[in-house]
């Protein structure tokens, strides 16, 4: 949690390095294609709700606190808060 009481939302490529998983392993499991899976991993606004919910039981973590859309608009708003923070 920050320091204002929202919660940190982690992209699916970041839950998948943080148990240190290669795209295939997790794939294979889900019985997807890697191809499918590093798709949604840059951008997951339509990732079906199914696939959503099985990769957030996967990683053993709630949906809410899964990063769902482009990965590159979350790395903006990363940036800009922290241009916020050094003014």
């Amino acid at each position: 949690m920050k320091g204002d009481g929202t919660v940190e939302k982690l992209t699916l490529r970041a839950l998948r390095v943080n148990y240190s998983l290669s795209p295939k392993e997790v794939a294979d499991c889900l019985g997807i294609e890697q191809q499918t899976l590093l798709k949604y991993e840059n951008d997951s606004s339509d990732i079906p709700i199914h696939l959503a919910n099985a990769l957030a039981d996967y990683y053993d973590v709630n949906l809410d606190s899964v990063f769902l859309g482009p990965e590159s608009d979350l790395k903006q708003k990363f940036k800009e808060r922290k241009l916020r923070n050094v003014h």
